[in-house]
C-alpha cells in the first residue's frame, strides 16, 4: 500500500484500504493508518484517520470496537469544533445512528444507556439543526428490539412523518428497515411492497439490496411466490457471500435453505464461513446465525440424519445433533442475556420462535449444485394384519392385494408379493401361491432370474398350469437375452413357443399364457436386433417383425378387458414402430409410437406409456414436428407421475427445455432445466446429467437478463462440468455466459478471467471465429477492470485473428479498442511502455493516432475490393463510426498543460475526422440519420471551440433540419423517439451558444 508521507498520501492509502474486503486485515490497516495520522500533527488527519477507522469496524466482524474512536472524536468536537471540515462534521452526526445501532447488539450495554445515548443524539441533532427523522428512527430501532410494539409502532409513525435530511439514511436502507417492520407483524405483502423499488435497483447502497433480498426470503415463501424466492435467494446469497458485516442476513439465506428442503446447501454455506460460529463482535447477528443453525441441524434430525457430519466451530468434529444442542444453548444465552439487559422476554421467544419453524416447502429446487446429505434408511411398510388387530400379518389380505396388482400390471407388485414371501415363511401354501412367489422373485432378480423362473415354472405344471409354466419359462429365457445370452435365449424359447402353440389349438391354455410365450420370444428376437452384427444383423429384423406380428394377430380382437392382453398388443406396436424406425420410415414409426402410447394410456396403463412418448418426442423432433414433439414430452412427464425415476424425469424435463427454449419461451425453458437438474440431482447424477442441466438452465437465464442467477448457477455447473464427460464445447459456452454475467454484474476481473479460460480451449478448435470473440471480449474486460497493458494483449491477439479470419469488422473494432486504450494509459500515465502497455515506445497519444488511422485504412482498403453492394453498405457504416471515433481520439488527445497551438491543432485534427464521418453518414442517407446528426452536433462544438460560431450555428441547423426533411418523407419511421429530442436539444443549445458567441465577436 501507499508509504504515509503527508495528507495525500494518507487520504490515497485510507481510500485504498476501503477498496479491500471487510475483515480484520482490513481493521488491522486502519489502525496503522491512525498511528500514521498521529505522526503529521495535523488535527483533520486523524480526525480522518478516526472516521476510517470507525467505518471499516462498522462494516466487518469487529463492530464492538467502534465505541473508542468514537468517543475520542466525540471528545474532539467538544473540544476543538473547527478543526472538523464540512465533511467530516456530518460523518460525525452520521455517525451518531451506528452508535446507538451498535449499542443495542451489544448486551453488555445497559438499556439505560443506550437511552441516554438516545437523547444525546436528538439534543445534538437539534443543535446542528437536523430534522428528526433519523432520531425517531433509532428510537424505533430501540422499541422493536425490547419488544415494546405501541412504542415502536408511535415512532415508526414518527420516522415516516419527519423530514428527510442529510442525516437520514439513504432511501434503500430505510425502506429496507420499514420493510423488516411490516414482516415481523406478518404483513408480508405491505413488506414487499416497500421493498420493491431497493428490490428492482431503484435504490441501492453498500448494503442494498443484499439485506432487503434476505430479508424478503421467508415472506416470499409465505405467500407462495416461490419463483421469486428462488431468485432472490440466487441473486442475495452472491452479494453477501464476501461481506463479513452482513452475518445477519447470511442467516436468512442458511434458514431459507432449511424451509425449503435444501438442507445439503444449507450445510454448504455453514461450511463457508466457521467463523460466523464464533465471532463476537456482534453478539445480534451472532444470535441470528445461531438460531438458524439450530434450525438446520434439527431439520436434519428430523429426516433421520442426526448422526451425519457437519461443519461447526472449528477445534472438533460434530454431528447434526451435537451441533443442534450446542447452537440452541449458545443461542439461548445471548438471548437471556439481551432480555435481562432489556427487562422483557422478547428476543429468546423471537429465537425459539425462529428455532422452531416447520418447512415451508417440502423441496423447492434452485439449480445450483448441492451433495445431498445420504438418505436414512427406510423402513419397509408395515404389512396387513389380521382382523383382530392381533398385529399378525394377514396372508390371504397380502396375496389378495398381491394379485391384483400384479393382474392389472401396477407399480410395486413385485414388492407385493415379497410381502408375501415373508408372511408365508412357515405357512402351508398350495402350489400356485407358490409358484406366483417364485416368479414374481424372479422378475425383481433381473438378468440374475433365470434359475428361479425354472423353479416358478415347475410349480405352475405342478400346480396343473401348463401354459402359465411355458410362460414362466419364456421369461426365463428373456431375462438370458437380458444378460447378452441372444443365442441360449432362443434357443431356450424354442421348445417353449412350439408347445405352447399345440396346446393352444387343443384348448389346454388361455390366450394370456400363449401370448405371454409368444411376447418373451419377440422380445429376445428385438434384443437381437439391437445387438446383432454380420450376415445376422440382416435377417434379425425381419424374424422380429414376423414374431411380433404372431403376437398381435394372436391377441388383437381377444383382449377385452383383459388389461394384460391390451399391454401385449400395445407393446407389439410400439416393437414394430423401433422395427419400422430402424427400417429408416420415421413417419410412420412415429404414428405406430404414438399408437402404442395411446393403447397403454387407455387401458389405465399411463406409466408404460412413457418410454414410448419419449422416442416418439425424439422423432417428431427429428421430423421437424416441434409441436408433437412437446406435447409427447409434456405426456411422458403426465403419464409417468410419481412412478418415473429421478434420471428419466431429469431427461425429459432437459429434453422438454430444448424444445420450448427451441421456440424462444426462455422463461419456460429455464423452469424446465431446473427441474431436470434438481431431478439429476436426486439420480445421483449431479456431477453429470445435472451440469448439463445446469449448463442449459444458465443459458436461459442468461437470455433473460437475470445475470446475478445465472451467474451462480453457470459456476455450480463449472465445478462438474468436463472436455471429457460434457465436451470441450460445453465448457467454452458455460465460461463465455459466466464471463457476459460478471461484466454485467460489475466483476470486470473476474469476467476477463473467465474469458481467457475460454479463449484459451478455443484457440485448439479448427475453427477460430469463436477464439478470435473471446479474446476481444476479454479485451473489454480487462479494459474495463483497469488492465490496461494485458487488454491491449487481448485486443492484438483478437485482432490477428480476426486479420487471419478475412473479419474486416472485427479487426477495425479491435484497433479502435487499442487506440483508446492507448489514450489512457497517456490519461492516467498507467501500463506506460516501461510496463508493456500498448504505446510500444511511443507516447500514449501517438500510438492512439497510429492505431485508428490503421482502423481507418483497414475499412478503405476492405472497400475497394467488396463484391456485393451488403458488404459495401456494412464496411461504409464501419468507416464512419471509425471516422467519428478518431474524431473524439483526437478531441480527447489534447493535453490540458499543452500549449495553445498544440490544442489548437489536435482540435483541427478532430474536426476533419468529425466532417469525413459526417460525409460518410450523409452518403447512407436515413437509415444513418442518427449516427448523422451525432457526428454534426460533435464537429459543431469543436467549431465553437475553435471560435467559429457561424459554422457552428450552421451545424446545428443542419441537424434541425435534416429531422425536418426526414419527418416529411412519408417513408421515414420516426427512429427512437428519446434519441430525436436529445439531438434537437442539443441542436438548440448548439445555435444558442453560437448565436450569443457570434454576437460577442461582433
Amino acid at each position: 500500500m501507499t508509504a504515509i508521507t503527508d495528507f495525500d498520501s494518507l487520504r490515497r492509502a485510507m481510500a485504498e484500504n476501503g477498496e479491500q474486503p471487510e475483515g480484520p486485515a482490513r481493521n488491522a490497516r486502519a489502525e496503522l493508518l491512525l498511528a500514521e495520522a498521529e505522526k503529521l500533527n495535523i488535527p483533520l488527519a486523524v480526525i480522518e484517520a478516526l472516521g476510517h477507522q470507525l467505518k471499516v469496524y462498522n462494516y466487518s466482524s469487529e463492530k464492538d470496537r467502534m465505541f473508542v474512536p468514537f468517543a475520542r472524536l466525540l471528545r474532539m468536537w467538544d473540544e476543538r469544533p473547527e478543526d472538523f471540515d464540512a465533511h467530516e462534521t456530518h460523518s460525525l452526526h452520521w455517525v451518531f445512528k451506528w452508535m446507538s445501532a451498535g449499542m443495542l447488539d451489544q448486551p453488555h450495554v445497559p438499556l439505560a444507556s443506550v437511552e441516554k445515548w438516545l437523547g444525546e443524539m436528538e439534543h445534538r441533532y437539534r443543535l446542528a439543526g437536523h430534522s428528526e427523522r433519523a432520531v425517531r428512527g433509532a428510537e424505533f430501532s430501540v422499541a422493536a428490539h425490547v419488544g415494546d410494539e405501541e412504542r415502536a409502532e408511535r415512532a415508526f409513525a414518527a420516522w415516516l412523518a419527519a423530514d428527510r435530511d442529510s442525516m437520514a439514511d439513504c432511501h434503500a436502507c430505510e425502506l429496507q428497515g420499514q420493510g423488516w417492520w411490516r414482516a415481523e407483524q406478518g404483513r408480508d405483502a405491505e413488506a414487499l411492497e416497500l421493498w420493491a423499488p431497493v428490490l428492482e435497483g431503484a435504490y441501492t447502497c453498500a448494503h442494498e439490496p443484499h439485506a432487503a433480498l434476505a430479508s424478503s426470503l421467508v415472506p416470499l415463501l409465505r405467500l407462495g411466490r416461490l419463483e421469486e424466492a428462488r431468485a432472490h435467494h440466487l441473486r442475495g446469497f452472491r452479494l453477501v457471500r464476501a461481506m463479513e458485516s452482513m452475518r445477519g442476513a447470511y442467516a436468512d439465506h442458511v434458514e431459507f435453505c432449511a424451509l425449503t428442503g435444501n438442507e445439503a446447501r444449507g450445510l454448504e454455506l455453514l461450511a463457508e464461513r466457521p467463523a460466523y460460529f464464533t465471532d463476537e463482535g456482534q453478539p445480534r447477528s451472532r444470535l441470528d446465525y445461531l438460531s438458524v443453525v439450530v434450525l438446520l441441524m434439527e431439520r436434519l434430525s428430523s429426516l433421520g440424519l442426526g448422526g451425519q457430519q457437519v461443519p461447526g466451530p472449528a477445534g472438533r468434529e460434530w454431528t447434526a445433533a451435537d451441533l443442534a444442542l450446542h447452537a440452541r444453548g449458545e443461542a439461548l444465552a445471548l438471548a437471556a442475556r439481551f432480555d435481562e439487559r432489556n427487562g422483557t422476554s422478547h428476543i429468546s421467544e423471537r429465537a425459539r420462535a425462529r428455532m422452531a419453524q416447520e418447512p415451508l416447502v417440502e423441496r423447492l429446487p434452485l439449480g445450483v449444485r448441492a451433495v445431498r446429505p445420504p438418505a436414512p434408511a427406510v423402513a419397509p411398510p408395515a404389512p396387513l394384519t389380521a382382523a383382530g388387530g392381533s398385529g399378525a400379518p394377514d396372508l390371504t389380505a397380502l396375496l389378495t392385494e398381491a394379485r391384483r396388482l400384479s393382474d392389472t400390471l401396477q407399480p410395486h407388485a413385485v414388492e407385493a408379493w415379497a410381502a408375501v414371501a415373508v408372511a408365508a415363511e412357515g405357512a402351508e401354501l398350495d402350489a400356485r401361491d407358490r409358484a406366483e412367489i417364485a416368479d414374481h422373485r424372479a422378475m425383481g432378480l433381473g438378468p440374475e432370474g433365470a434359475e428361479t423362473f425354472e423353479q416358478a415354472a415347475g410349480l405352475y405344471a405342478e400346480a396343473g398350469d401348463p401354459g402359465e409354466a411355458l410362460a414362466a419359462r419364456a421369461r426365463g429365457a428373456y431375462v438370458r437375452a437380458l444378460a447378452g445370452e441372444i443365442d441360449e435365449a432362443l434357443a431356450a424359447v424354442a421348445e417353449p413357443y412350439d408347445r405352447v402353440l399345440a396346446l393352444y389349438a387343443e384348448g389346454g391354455t388361455e390366450v394370456r399364457q400363449a401370448a405371454g410365450v409368444l411376447m418373451g420370444r419377440a422380445r429376445i428376437l428385438m434384443r437381437r436386433v439391437h445387438e446383432a452384427d454380420g450376415p445376422v444383423a440382416e435377417r434379425a429384423p425381419t424374424e422380429a417383425e414376423r414374431a411380433v406380428r404372431e403376437l398381435l394377430a394372436l391377441v388383437e380382437g381377444r383382449a377385452g378387458d383383459d388389461v394384460r392382453l391390451v399391454a401385449r398388443v400395445a407393446e407389439g406396436h410400439a416393437m414394430l414402430a423401433e422395427l419400422t424406425t430402424r427400417a429408416g420410415d420415421a413417419q410412420a414409426g412415429a404414428e405406430l409410437f404414438a399408437r402404442a402410447a395411446s393403447e397403454f394410456v387407455g387401458a389405465g396403463l399411463p406409466w408404460f406409456a412413457v418410454e414410448y412418448e419419449a422416442k416418439l418426442a425424439g422423432l417428431a423432433h427429428h421430423l421437424g414436428d416441434m409441436v408433437e414433439a412437446e406435447r409427447a414430452l409434456r405426456a411422458a412427464l403426465e403419464h409417468g407421475g410419481r412412478f418415473l425415476e429421478p434420471v428419466g424425469r431429469a431427461q425429459l424435463y432437459l429434453q422438454l427445455a430444448e424444445v420450448v427454449g427451441g421456440r424462444g419461451e426462455a422463461s419456460e425453458a429455464a423452469g424446465h432445466a431446473l427441474e431436470a437438474a434438481h431431478w439429476a440431482d436426486e439420480a445421483g447424477e449431479g456431477p453429470t446429467f445435472g451440469a448439463w442441466a445446469r449448463h442449459q438452465l444458465g443459458g436461459f437465464l442468461v437470455r433473460q437478463g437475470r445475470w446475478a442467477e445465472a451467474a451462480e448457477v453457470l459456476e455450480s455447473a463449472l465445478a462438474d462440468l468436463s472436455a471429457e464427460t460434457h465436451g470441450d464445447g460445453a465448457v467454452v459456452q458455460t465460461q463465455w455466459w459466466l464471463g457476459d454475467c460478471l461484466s454485467e454484474l460489475g466483476e470486470h476481473r473476474a469476467a476477463a478471467e473467465r474469458r481467457l479460460q475460454a479463449a484459451e480451449t478455443a484457440r485448439h478448435w479448427p475453427e477460430q471465429h469463436d477464439h478470435a470473440t473471446l479474446a476481444h471480449l476479454a479485451g473489454e474486460s480487462l479494459g474495463q477492470a483497469g488492465l490496461h497493458a494485458e487488454a491491449d494483449r487481448a485486443y492484438a491477439r483478437a485482432g490477428d485473428l480476426w486479420r487471419s479470419l478475412g473479419n474486416v469488422h472485427g479487426l477495425v473494432r479491435s484497433l479502435r479498442a487499442r487506440a483508446w486504450l492507448a489514450l489512457r494509459t497517456e490519461d492516467g500515465r498507467e501500463d506506460g511502455p516501461e510496463n508493456g502497455g500498448a504505446d510500444g515506445g511511443a507516447d500514449g497519444a501517438s500510438a492512439a493516432r497510429e492505431l485508428m488511422a490503421g482502423a481507418v485504412g483497414e475499412c478503405a482498403d476492405a472497400l475497394e475490393t467488396a463484391d456485393d453492394e451488403e458488404t459495401r453498405l456494412r464496411l461504409v457504416f464501419e468507416l464512419a463510426h471509425t471516422h467519428r471515433q478518431f474524431g473524439d481520439l483526437l478531441a480527447r488527445s489534447a493535453a490540458e498543460d499543452a500549449d495553445d497551438d498544440s490544442i489548437r491543432a489536435a482540435m483541427e485534427e478532430a474536426l476533419s475526422q468529425m466532417s469525413e464521418a459526417v460525409a460518410v453518414f450523409v452518403s447512407l442517407g436515413d437509415v444513418a440519420l442518427a449516427p448523422r446528426t451525432g457526428a454534426e452536433l460533435a464537429a459543431g462544438w469543436l467549431e465553437a471551440d475553435l471560435g467559429r460560431p457561424s459554422r457552428a450555428a450552421a451545424r446545428a441547423r443542419a441537424v434541425l433540419r435534416a429531422y425536418a426533411d426526414a419527418e416529411s418523407d412519408p417513408e421515414f419511421e420516426g427512429g427512437d423517439e428519446e434519441t430525436v429530442r436529445a439531438r434537437r436539444a442539443e441542436a438548440e443549445q448548439l445555435l444558442q451558444a453560437a448565436e450569443e458567441a457570434a454576437t460577442e465577436q461582433g
